[in-house]
């Protein structure tokens, strides 16, 4: 894919485009100790789904459609929660997902990067880019819930310490919350080191509280075999599917493991999951249905109020409440940086239009501030947390998102196997049709749920969805419409060599397209009639790759007269860094002194017209998102002191 040059977005790693390779230096496969990575990924990849165990298992129970307490349903639940746990997460996404990396980096925009070359031409290309771009949109509905709930749910913990805390829950849920998007401007590389061993501890806990009650009960073992899961169901059909809206809780952060790929490499990551966490979840909930096994009918149900917390014995229930919220607040963060990235991937592509982006590390691959999604997304979740006022509200609006983005994903990896990976029919319908059952079953189980709250991360999917679609669109139809009447570059450089005066130093044109001369060249000779003695026509590509090879970054065309065509090949994970690199750029003409060079920038204003593209509404949208776009200056990090902009006119 390539894109307007003015659409560019930095990236969240310092590249240097000299010697970027296809690979980042942090996290490609097999790069670093395993070991290493493995115990990184602990700390930052599992946290989304490390802390289901505090509300999956009890809203099974006690959410919209609670479930009798009694041993049918408790086996019925854990059986679920394991094969649920074993065919999303286990096959589907670390078994068969993880192998589909794009360079190295995975989550749904970079596959659908990998399969575009290979089904750009055909008839429903097109869908499988909307598919994706959908996909990208629910991450933002699912950005807001993942840290209300999962923070508001350990603060909760305070009530089985102490009932009469209960007026203080939500104020130290928002407090909490707000602190974590505050400190994001100051980034996490920091913070970030502690973690792994957080998490870890975390895991740990959950793992040795489960053994506790397993042992008192190993009975409850007997639910490894599916034949409990089905009994459910073909004991309460409906109750069984409408218990699946809860279930699925429990795996709530797997896509997040596709898309954390780039960071570790998938077999640390591999090694993270199949070696420690998933053994540590599915002993805690295991040991969660052996401790409600154990107790009479009345304590079962006081105790299923909050079974999580009613694993640890009464004075070790504090520090559990604090070791939780502590992983909560690593599970909320995240999710926030991969908000970030995914921005990022979709301003490189060329769906969304240049934000103002910030480095907060020179040395760690992905740390990047973007403020106004920050800002945006603390905003969704205060107004979450007090219209919702509790986990349990909030969970019957998380789950729809998820497991839309997990079909989602189901169909692009059908796509992948036929059409990329070419597997046999026989052997592809099958498997392909088995993820499309159990993540369809998932959707329709949280449909259900859409009244109850549901609708929230639809609306802002649908919202997003709408301004990425746009932007897009605007941006091709403005293309065209320059590409229109352009002049060909070859032709102004004859004609123009001897019509003005030529001036000492180089005047870099930035442009959005290879074709034609950019509006800011013809406004310059037509208003100043003059021309330096080094012409540049820059255009900015992105690919369809996270890294671009250094043999790949550049192309230069020398068309005479001191006229020159250059392009920067940048991948979707690079930043774009021009005066970087121009200093590494083939030479076409000497090199470039940023103190000789003058870069000269179009703004165009947009006039919406009755011109077959877009809908008058979507025209007037796409103008206001170009007005309130981030400055091109400082997204391309040009030296302040050496731009120029020129205006123009431009219906769409």
């Amino acid at each position: 894919m390539s894109d307007a040059t003015s659409d560019r977005a930095e990236g969240p790693a310092l590249i240097d485009p000299a010697t970027a390779s296809a690979t980042p230096a942090y996290g490609g496969h097999g790069s670093g100790n395993v070991a290493k990575l493995a115990f990184g990924a602990i700390g930052v990849v599992f946290g989304d789904i490390g802390t289901s165990p505090i509300y999956a298992f009890r809203e099974t129970f006690v959410g919209p459609h609670p479930l009798a307490i009694d041993e049918l349903h408790i086996l019925g639940v854990v059986s679920l929660i394991f094969w649920s746990m074993t065919m999303v997460v286990s096959i589907q996404y670390v078994s068969v997902l993880m192998r589909a990396d794009n360079k190295g980096q995975g989550g749904s925009l970079a596959l659908v990067a990998l399969i575009s070359g290979a089904i750009k031409k055909s008839s429903y290309g097109g869908l499988i880019v909307m598919l994706g771009v959908f996909a990208t949109s629910l991450f933002y509905g699912d950005s807001m819930i993942t840290p209300a709930v999962s923070v508001l749910s350990a603060v909760e913990g305070l009530t089985v310490v102490q009932s009469s805390l209960q007026p203080f829950v939500l104020p130290i849920a928002l407090i909490l919350l707000i602190g974590l998007f505050v400190l994001q401007k100051s980034g996490t590389a920091k913070v970030g080191a502690l973690f792994a061993p957080v998490m870890v501890l975390y895991f740990t806990t959950l793992a040795l509280l489960g053994i506790y009650h397993l042992v008192q009960l190993p009975h409850v073992l007997v639910a490894l075999n599916p034949w409990y899961a089905i009994q459910f169901f073909m004991t309460d059909k409906m109750l069984g599917f409408l218990a699946l809206g809860s279930v699925v809780l429990a795996v709530t952060g797997a896509e997040a493991l596709y898309s954390d790929m780039g960071h570790f490499g998938r077999g640390p990551m591999r090694m993270s999951w199949f070696g420690f966490v998933m053994p540590c979840l599915l002993i805690n909930y295991f040991g969660q249905a052996a401790m409600i096994l154990g107790l009479d009918d009345s304590a079962a149900a006081e105790a299923m109020e909050n079974p999580f917390f009613n694993l640890a014995p009464d004075h070790w229930r504090l520090p559990l409440v604090i070791l939780a919220t502590c992983a909560t607040f690593i599970a909320s963060q995240a999710v926030i940086s991969g908000a970030f990235s995914i921005t990022h991937q979709a301003m490189q592509l060329g769906f969304i239009p240049r934000l103002s982006t910030r480095h907060t590390s020179e040395h760690e691959v992905g740390q990047i501030y973007i403020p106004f999604v920050n800002w945006a997304l603390m905003t969704g979740v205060i107004v979450l947390v007090l219209v919702f006022q509790n986990s349990s509200n909030l969970a019957s609006a998380y789950g729809i998102a998820v497991t839309g983005a997990m079909l989602i994903d189901t169909c692009l990896m059908a796509v992948l196997l036929i059409v990329l990976w070419r597997w046999k029919l026989w052997l592809a319908i099958p498997v392909i049709v088995a993820f499309f059952v159990v993540d369809g079953t998932y959707f329709a189980a949280n449909a259900t749920k859409i009244p109850d709250g549901g609708w929230f991360p639809l609306l802002i999917g649908g919202v997003a969805f709408t301004l990425l679609t746009t932007w897009n669109k605007g941006r091709k139809l403005m293309r065209d419409r320059m590409t229109e009447a352009a002049l060909p570059l070859n032709v102004f450089a004859k004609s123009a060599h001897g019509s003005a005066a030529r001036v000492p130093g180089t005047a870099i044109f930035m442009a959005s397209s290879n074709i034609g001369v950019p509006s800011a060249l013809l406004h310059n000779i037509k208003h100043n009639k003059v021309l330096h003695e080094r012409v540049v026509v820059l255009t900015i590509e992105a690919q369809d790759v996270p890294y671009v090879e250094p043999a790949d970054r550049y192309e230069v065309i020398d068309l005479g007269q001191g006229f020159y065509r250059m392009t920067l090949r940048y991948g979707f994970m690079e930043e774009t860094d021009v005066p970087h690199g121009l200093a590494h750029a083939p030479m076409c003409g000497g090199p470039f002194e940023m103190m000789k060079t003058s870069f000269f920038l179009s703004r165009q204003t947009l006039l919406p017209s009755e011109k077959p593209g877009m809908a008058i509404w979507r025209e007037k949208l796409f103008a206001w998102m170009m007005r309130n776009a981030a400055s091109a200056m400082e997204f391309f990090r040009l030296p302040t002191n050496r731009v120029v902009e020129l205006g123009s006119q431009l219906e769409i």
